[in-house]
């Protein structure tokens, strides 16, 4: 039997796979026609996972017209269907990734890259383990500027930032019931959540899982889920990676262990240092920030958040439980020894970040990297290299980078790196209050 069997009161199904900017890109079909999907996929101009953040195309892609604009495959991730809370019919979206005409995984595809990564693991027989921090604002966007919604508790709005506030969690109950209902019901491992250091701000924790596809798959689903249900709740959500000048910016990190043959972790030793290969991963994580910063920092806002001083790294480093550090060797259990990466904002692509991520990180492992000694004290007041401080530096590091190109297909890079020219220069004609606008819902 298969799902929608088992769920009939299923209206319609949306079948959809993210492009590089991480936008669903898909279509809506009635449910009779969806089981054809299941079976034999369906069928996207391969350009559509080549979009710009306004879905258009890009100039002078090879993708469009200089290949007549071709179709690709789509078939259906292992996730299967996925119910859709947030919408006032029962629907269920069925996520796909896609395929040459020749059957080959397409490689402008993010979740197949990162797939390409994972198989690296696999081939030395190690499995990583990730989960994700997820940072997004709630939002009052019905003015002329956005700010902080009200609480349907007590009709009043949050003056101040109330870090790790019960108070700030309870003024809006009846979002994060639905929230976590909303979640199981979708199977994201959604934990704790927590008021963050921004007005209106919260993070949840999605819980470590032994298939970072599956991580990836959860945040990306995450993500769309909080933006449909606050609409529902009659406000908006945003992953900006800095909706807001006054306040902290919104990051989504990784804790990632790996785990050999055995089910043992490599980076643990049950000495408060870890092992040799924690530290060649974190090398090679260092390593790759100036080249990768492009993906951690995909969009013109995304340069806003990375700011001294600003609960956002902003020099190369790493620490051990040291919150100013990009990266971090998170405190706690021996056993569970981790690496926290935390340079992403919360509007990445998670394919490719965790692409990036895991595979500079098993760069670091093959080439038996060996990283600095570990900071100690304010990262924000030492005398680091520091993450490309904007846009157009970035762009420009990750289309020469040859480790890039150790992670990520040549087609991926190219694609990527045309899409972000193009929106660098469009973006010059936008105002600050026309880039939320057009950033806050769709990032």
């Amino acid at each position: 039997m298969s799902w929608l069997d088992e769920h009939p009161e299923i209206r319609n199904v949306r079948c959809g796979a993210a492009d590089l900017n991480g936008q669903a890109r898909g279509k809506r079909v009635p449910v009779k026609f969806a089981r054809k999907i299941e079976e034999e996929g369906t069928r996207f101009p391969l350009s559509v996972l080549n979009l710009d953040i306004w879905g258009e195309d890009v100039e002078d892609s090879p993708l469009v017209f200089e290949i007549g604009d071709p179709d690709g495959v789509l078939r259906p991730t292992e996730r299967g269907y996925v119910p859709m809370p947030w919408l006032a019919m029962p629907s269920a979206l069925l996520p796909l990734w896609m395929y040459t005409e020749e059957g080959a995984p397409f490689e402008g595809d993010p979740r197949q890259a990162l797939a390409t990564v994972l198989n690296r693991y696999t081939a030395r027989g190690l499995t990583p383990v990730v989960a994700t921090e997820m940072e997004f604002y709630l939002v009052d966007d019905s003015g002329k500027e956005i700010r902080q919604p009200k609480s349907p508790r007590s009709g009043k709005r949050r003056m101040g930032a109330d870090i790790l506030s019960l108070r700030a969690l309870d003024a809006f109950d009846m979002f994060f019931n639905d929230l976590y209902d909303a979640c199981d019901e979708m199977d994201i491992p959604a934990e704790a959540a927590i008021s963050e250091v921004g007005l209106g701000q919260f993070e949840i924790n999605l819980v470590h899982v032994p298939d970072a596809l599956k991580a990836a798959d959860d945040a990306w689903l995450f993500k769309m889920l909080v933006r449909g249900l606050a609409r529902k709740h009659g406000m908006a959500a945003s992953f900006m990676a800095k909706p807001y000048e006054d306040f902290a910016g919104s990051g989504l990190h990784t804790h990632f262990s790996v785990q050999d043959a055995a089910g043992a972790n490599i980076f643990a030793n049950g000495t408060h240092e870890g092992t040799t290969m924690l530290h060649q991963a974190i090398a090679g994580c260092l390593r790759a920030i100036p080249d990768l910063a492009l993906i951690f920092a995909p969009h013109a806002n995304s340069y806003d958040r990375l700011v001294p001083e600003a609960h956002a790294p902003t020099g190369i480093c790493w620490a051990y439980d040291n919150r100013t550090a990009s990266i971090r060797v998170p405190g706690g259990s021996l056993a569970a020894r981790r690496v926290e990466h935390r340079v992403a904002g919360g509007d990445v692509n998670p394919y490719l970040f965790l692409a990036a991520v895991l595979g500079s990180a098993l760069i670091g492992i093959e080439d038996a990297m060996t990283p600095p000694p570990p900071i100690v004290g304010n990262a924000y007041e030492q005398d680091l290299v520091q993450i490309p401080a904007t846009w157009a530096e970035a762009i420009d590091t990750f289309e020469h980078s040859t480790l890039a190109r150790r992670i990520f297909p040549e087609l991926l890079i190219n694609n990527f790196v045309m899409t972000k020219r193009q929106e660098l220069h469009y973006m010059a004609e936008l105002s600050p209050s026309q880039q939320i606008e057009l950033y806050l819902d769709t990032v």
